[in-house]
């Protein structure tokens, strides 16, 4: 019987971060009264005609520089012509023939796989080929309740990115690793906030199956429905194990629709599927083609350092491991913060640390985010070289980031109010440790008879007797020094 290889390709749709919809000025929110967001434009009444918005234009455009793409001189929008309740005009203004964005690809870093999978990558470093980023209009949203249905035209008219790939992915898991990581990108370049939960980012999976050693591609089916990315990573193993199952039954498998139920975590037939001469394509004579020419340079010079390029340049300017720069380039505000703290400190790796163990946690209990951290970059960048410094212990550093993050108070005037920076006068501490081994005649027998481990417990005595003001470091040197 015949292995069976698979291959899969995504259609993700992004809504645009745009203050008003695609061809009216109608707002663009979430959560807003059903149908209270709405004109005669996006609601397809006849004789409204649409206005382009340039917003929309330039951000598809910057989400092509990020991703690589070629971006076309010019564009133009079609009529893809079809009937179903959500869409009001039964056409959707999309682009067919001259999309604004040509090829590119998606980085799949190590980072962005499933956990449990980072450590057995088969193909690291891959990158996912696109085919095109085409702009369109969303449409209406349909729910349906128990005897009827509603349709709220609110999103309707919405800006909408359509991201194609190449048929490239081979496994569940790259289809996490590529959503994950193209999210990420689109975040940071501020085009669209992505949020799958809020309908922002939507995918569908084109899955199918093919004997090793075929080349031709098997039925392609697609898979709607899923709503986060894990759902997509599920789906798409759950398709391909359906469809090896029927082709090692001999069953004839049919280009075809399905939907992804994640209470049952399978997918169902939904329809048959449409190829593109179904829709009648043909160009909106409502709007003139597009010159992109005219407004590309204001668009490339907003290209921010991508993720990708972040991590790679924390890891060589500030020696941080791999997993600690891909934890600190995950956000850009994040990034930001950390690179503006590191900047200023003397060992940028212990800021890492700092933010990765404490300030993450920290924000997660408050419920807050790094944009309204109450610990500044610079106050963290301050604490960290006191103790780098020697002026205060990594235990006292806790107790001062917690008055920080509580009260906002710089660390340098807790220090002060509270009494603790530490002693590093060789002299006095030197008079300590000679007072507790006087004190402690056994333990520093045990010493000198071989009992190594003794030496803490005399340190722990002068860090007692000086109230934690000694400085560590010193009490364990002068120590090693006098018991010889």
């Amino acid at each position: 019987m015949p292995r069976y290889i698979p291959t899969i390709g995504l259609e993700v749709h992004v809504q645009l971060k745009t203050s008003s919809k695609m061809f009216c000025a109608c707002p663009v929110g979430y959560g807003a009264q059903p149908n209270s967001q709405v004109c005669p434009v996006c609601l397809g009444y006849p004789g409204a005609l649409p206005v382009m918005n340039g917003e929309a234009l330039k951000m598809t455009a910057l989400a092509g520089i990020m991703l690589g793409c070629d971006i076309a001189p010019k564009c133009k929008f079609d009529r893809k012509n079809y009937f179903y309740p959500d869409m009001p005009k039964n056409y959707q203004i999309t682009q067919f023939d001259l999309p604004i964005c040509i090829g590119g690809g998606v980085p799949l870093h190590e980072f962005a796989y499933p956990k449990d999978v980072q450590k057995s990558i088969a193909n690291p470093g891959k990158v996912v080929k696109l085919t095109r980023i085409h702009l369109e209009e969303d449409v209406a949203k349909s729910t349906h309740f128990e005897s009827n249905s509603g349709i709220d035209f609110n999103r309707a008219g919405t800006p909408l990115m359509e991201i194609v790939s190449e048929p490239d992915i081979e496994t569940p898991e790259e289809a996490f690793a590529y959503l994950t990581s193209l999210q990420q990108i689109l975040i940071y370049g501020g085009v669209s906030d992505a949020d799958m939960e809020k309908g922002q980012l939507r995918c569908d999976c084109n899955v199918s199956v093919r004997p090793e050693g075929q080349k031709e591609l098997g039925v392609k089916i697609e898979i709607k429905n899923m709503n986060s990315i894990s759902a997509v990573r599920r789906a798409v193993a759950y398709e391909i194990e359906r469809q090896t199952d029927a082709c090692e039954r001999g069953e004839k498998l049919v280009q075809s629709t399905r939907g992804w139920d994640d209470a049952t975590g399978q997918t169902r037939h939904q329809r048959t599927k449409e190829s593109s001469h179904d829709y009648r394509y043909f160009p909106d004579p409502d709007l003139l083609p597009v010159d992109t020419t005219v407004f590309m340079a204001e668009v490339r010079a907003k290209r921010p350092e991508l993720p990708g390029e972040k991590r790679d340049r924390f890891v060589a300017e500030y020696s941080v491991t791999g997993y600690d720069a891909s934890v600190l380039a995950s956000e850009r505000t994040l990034a930001e913060y950390f690179d503006t703290a590191a900047k200023g400190a003397k060992k940028p790796k212990n800021v890492a640390n700092w933010i990765i163990n404490d300030l993450l946690s920290a924000l997660t209990a408050a419920e807050k985010t790094i944009s309204n951290c109450p610990v500044s970059a610079h106050a963290l960048d301050e604490l960290v070289n006191l103790i780098d410094d020697g002026k205060i212990s990594s235990k006292q550093g806790k107790e001062v980031f917690a008055e920080m993050f509580a009260s906002g108070k710089p660390a340098a005037q807790i220090v002060k109010e509270r009494g603790l920076e530490q002693v590093s006068d060789t002299g006095a501490i030197e008079a300590l440790c000679k007072q507790v081994m006087d004190a402690n005649p056994k333990a520093v027998g045990e010493y000198k008879a071989g009992k190594l481990g003794s030496i803490n417990f005399l340190k722990g005595q002068v860090l007692k007797i000086s109230q934690g003001k000694a400085n560590p470091q010193v009490v364990n040197d002068l120590l090693a020094k006098l018991l010889g």
